[in-house]
């Protein structure tokens, strides 16, 4: 007979065992080789486990199989509503799958992100989600080279085969320049910084390809120095101090929090928006909805993001892995206008589905 085991903390796989009447080994196949023990023996040790409330130890059992059932997700930063609706969209996909998501933020910084990704591999992730702004191609080789499969995130890699998710952000930029155009402006003023990162890159092509489509249509580019805050509200007072002859008559910012700061800006100098200067952003991020005027943006679908990055994770993971063929899904995106652009009238009109005229309404 197995003697119970001292208790002086938490039921163990040892009370169990004793409960049940049974080896440890059993207790084992039990909770994870269910397949090996006779249904009336499994039902004893399911019985011990209620009776005790016993629950098994996640971190032990991912030592055993080298696996843990949970996912890891490193994203750029949390500040901005794209990464936390790729976080929700991930986690809702995971859960349904009956994974967990451990998350990570680098602040985009790639130290830290080396640090997370470290500390993933750890905790015996069965794989990682990758949320990144640039190449991080020795910190991903060196995580598969470890057995830990990667998806990219909103970051389609260029030296590294591996699958990834991404938005159209070349399209991004290209229909809010359109949008600025099609509203009468003819000085496209783009606030942006970090021409490295690859979504600023790419929304960058997009606002040069529309504007070559539309002849007496110019580019003023602002260098905001970085796409925080501080450097929208630095190019917004540029933007105000130069002469009405030369100043933008339209203002893309690559990002909502650069557009955002523009915006206040300009209207802390006298100039009205969208009246004077219609202002748009390009990555949606609802952190910036909240100021004076609403700004029109472009979706980036975060969630869904998220959501396929895992499709995209659990698949490699199930395929072997000479005949896993790496992906990458890219999502559509379209223009949200707000009063930024319209003005009030003319988003309203928009949220009704009223076609409204495209001219630019002049004060």
């Amino acid at each position: 007979m197995v003697q119970p085991p001292r208790r002086d903390g938490p039921p163990s796989v040892h009370h169990v065992a004793a409960r049940a009447g049974v080896s440890l080994a059993t207790v084992s196949n039990v909770l994870n080789h269910p397949e090996r023990v006779r249904d009336a023996t499994a039902a004893r040790v399911h019985a011990a486990i209620a009776d005790l409330g016993y629950t098994p130890n996640r971190n032990a059992r991912a030592l055993a199989s080298g696996r843990s059932r949970s996912i890891g997700l490193v994203v750029s930063s949390l500040q901005n509503s794209l990464f936390s609706d790729m976080l929700n969209g991930a986690q809702v996909a995971a859960r349904e799958r009956e994974f967990a998501l451990l998350i990570a933020s680098s602040e985009n910084d790639p130290r830290a992100q080396a640090d997370h990704l470290a500390f993933l591999e750890s905790t015996r992730v069965s794989g990682i989600l990758l949320a990144t702004m640039e190449e991080s191609r020795d910190q991903v080789e060196l995580t598969r080279r470890h057995g830990h499969p990667v998806v990219y995130v909103n970051y389609e890699p260029t030296d590294v085969d591996a699958c990834s998710v991404v938005v159209d952000n070349e399209r991004a930029g290209y229909i809010a320049t359109t949008h600025l155009i099609e509203r009468g402006c003819r000085r496209i003023g783009f606030v942006s910084a970090r021409q490295e990162l690859q979504p600023v890159h790419r929304r960058r092509a997009g606002v040069l390809r529309a504007i070559a489509e539309h002849p007496g249509v110019r580019l003023v580019d602002v260098d905001a120095g970085d796409i925080d805050p501080p450097g929208g509200t630095d190019a917004g007072v540029r933007i105000a101090g130069m002469p009405a002859s030369e100043r933008p008559d339209g203002v893309l910012g690559v990002t909502d929090l650069l557009a955002m700061a523009v915006v206040t800006e300009l209207r802390a100098a006298g100039i009205r928006v969208p009246e004077d200067i219609p202002v748009s952003g390009c990555d949606h991020n609802s952190v910036a909805w909240g100021g004076a005027v609403p700004l029109t943006s472009v979706t980036m679908h975060g969630a869904e993001m998220g959501a396929r990055a895992v499709d995209l994770l659990l698949a490699e993971l199930l395929d072997p892995p000479d005949e896993h063929v790496h992906r990458t899904v890219v999502l559509d995106t379209e223009l949200v206008p707000r009063e930024s652009t319209l003005g009030r009238e003319g988003a309203a009109a928009a949220r009704r589905g009223t076609p409204e005229d495209p001219r630019r309404t002049e004060a």
